[in-house]
């Protein structure tokens, strides 16, 4: 699926801003996901997620995961948008909610992470009616989540490995922080020196 919902009412997806999250508090009214809501939630599994704070300066980098270890679910939902030629688009946006006090000295809001024993009720839309998961979409409690900084390579896709889950070092902070050289301009050749004969380059 593509990350950034695109409702199926629209009529060129690229003319609309990408909407990567849906707030909980609005989610069962806006137009842009409220059917989502009812017919088409999912879930996206992960083990933590990633959140910059700026400090210094700069932006750095922290992983954000369960203090149990445990594998949780991103609420989510879904939409597929149908074009004018019968292309099909799947995309996907998170759930976001007010974060606890321990989580907002890094984001005032956070992804909803349901647990195991939620995910059949959250996944559950045969009744065509969003009213009854509305109490699982909350941030989690004080404590659950912990967070450490890590290497700023994980701002580059390229890099994908799990040197990005660890704990950033003293030393690789202090290399990251450094000041990156400046490139040297390019040389500029000398003007020809025209010596009568002519050249053929």
């Amino acid at each position: 699926m593509r990350w950034g919902l695109v409702p199926s009412w629209v009529k060129d997806p690229r003319k609309i801003t990408l909407l990567i999250n849906a707030r909980s508090e609005t989610v069962n009214d806006k137009p842009a996901f409220k059917n989502a809501m009812r017919r088409r939630r999912c879930l996206i599994p992960a083990d933590g997620y990633y959140e910059w704070q700026t400090s210094g300066g700069r932006k750095r980098p922290f992983f954000i995961h369960r203090r149990d270890g445990h594998i949780f679910g991103l609420a989510a939902l879904v939409e597929t948008w149908i074009g004018p030629n019968g292309e099909e688009l799947d995309t996907v946006a998170i759930v976001t909610a007010p974060a606890s006090a321990d989580l907002a000295v890094l984001h005032h809001r956070v992804p909803v992470t349901l647990m195991s024993d939620d995910f059949a009720h959250w996944l559950d839309c045969s009744d065509d009616d969003a009213s009854a998961v509305m109490a699982l979409l909350k941030g989690p409690l004080a404590g659950e989540f912990v967070w450490h900084e890590v290497s700023t390579r994980v701002n580059h896709a390229d890099n994908d490995d799990a040197q990005l889950l660890l704990p950033i070092t003293d030393e690789q902070r202090a290399a990251e922080d450094a000041p990156k050289p400046k490139k040297a301009a390019p040389r500029k050749a000398p003007p020809a020196v025209d010596d009568g004969q002519g050249s053929l380059f």
